[in-house]
């Protein structure tokens, strides 16, 4: 058994989604300037880093990221690699893929290669909206992708987001896939369970079966 830690870290300063809250990491009591032990303050948005989008992060009055059912969130998924893809993945991409296969699907692409900086939010690779519709007619109840969103670059109306969270499905965002080969895992994705939210950062591990 072999375990992938594929969470990005979180630190002060971080690159964000463009209009995203800009990360705040800072120690507010110090053991070395004689506190009793060391407390720090974390300011982030709900779509930091490694993260899970819920409905109502595109639809008011959906689902939080709460109300998630854990079943979703661990099992069995499968990771696809399209390393040469940059515009994003479209439905004949999918076409040679048995989507029906795992209800867990995670994308691993070009847009891991800038692991920290503004290069893995420029070149990430997303979702047309017609491949997200052939996710949901399969029947996948989640989707990830190693960018930054699941619509590809310069995307306005958001359709892949639209199609997948209207459809149940979650979606898992920022995922570190750069050290995991193409193959069937056991995913476990846990949220922060904040309530109401529109999404959460993440703690996600892939368990090799």
């Amino acid at each position: 058994m072999r375990l992938f830690d594929i969470t990005r870290p979180i630190y002060g300063g971080m690159d964000v989604y463009d209009g995203d809250p800009r990360v705040v990491v800072r120690r507010v009591a110090s053991v070395v300037d004689g506190a009793v032990a060391n407390v720090s303050e974390v300011c982030v948005g709900t779509h930091t880093g490694t993260h899970v989008d819920a409905p109502l992060h595109f639809r008011e009055g959906g689902p939080g990221v709460d109300e998630i059912p854990l079943d979703i969130l661990i099992g069995p998924a499968r990771v696809h690699e399209f390393v040469a893809v940059r515009e994003g993945i479209d439905a004949v991409a999918l076409s040679g893929l048995d989507l029906g296969a795992c209800p867990r699907v995670l994308f691993k692409t070009r847009g891991a290669e800038g692991r920290d900086g503004r290069r893995f939010w420029a070149a990430s690779a997303g979702l047309t909206a017609e491949a997200a519709r052939a996710l949901v007619d399969a029947g996948v109840r989640l989707v990830g992708v190693d960018g930054a969103s699941i619509d590809p670059p310069g995307a306005v109306d958001f359709a892949a987001h639209r199609t997948l969270l209207d459809a149940g499905v979650i979606v898992l965002e920022g995922l570190d896939l750069s050290a995991v080969p193409p193959g069937t895992y056991e995913l476990l994705c846990l949220p922060l369970k904040l309530l109401g939210g529109d999404g959460a950062p993440a703690r996600v591990a892939l368990r090799s079966l």
